[in-house]
């Protein structure tokens, strides 16, 4: 499913560009992706196509330090945590973009995802929110958490 994510965001300009779910799933599936990931991506993008700020009491933006569920804390490694939490003290999300980051990792059912999956999340979280994001927060999104660095 992940792959499919890229794809869309390599592919369509704008978030809001992409087909509707019947077009779609026929572009992917001659692109190549399987029956269960794409049925799985157009499940989690309808869910993400119904995020809005305004769903979220604006106190977040007021409130202190986020303290995770165990739960959340089974869904989303540590390193996804951490991740999470500098973006946000570093003003780059905001409490309500965390808030919908967290929504759509859960929505994947899975354990302790990985850091660069949760990334690619808030990526798709950002890109659903925003008309235009700063090509420097793409690429540190797309960048691989394991990369060596050239200096």
């Amino acid at each position: 499913m992940f792959d499919i994510l890229i794809y869309l965001f390599e592919s369509y300009f704008d978030a809001e560009s992409y087909p509707e779910s019947d077009r779609l799933s026929a572009k992917l599936s001659a692109a190549g992706f399987e029956d269960d990931d794409i049925h799985q991506a157009l499940a989690w993008l309808s869910g993400l196509r119904d995020l809005s700020a305004a769903s979220y009491p604006p106190v977040i933006n007021q409130s202190g330090s986020r303290c995770y569920t165990s739960f959340e804390e089974d869904r989303i490694s540590a390193e996804g945590l951490r991740f999470i939490a500098f973006w946000e003290h570093n003003k780059i999300i905001t409490p309500i973009e965390r808030e919908m980051i967290i929504d759509r990792i859960m929505a994947l059912g899975r354990d302790k995802l990985a850091l660069d999956k949760v990334k690619l999340i808030a990526l798709m979280v950002l890109w659903n929110q925003h008309d235009d994001l700063d090509p420097l927060l793409i690429e540190d999104l797309l960048t691989p958490a394991d990369a060596t660095q050239l200096h």
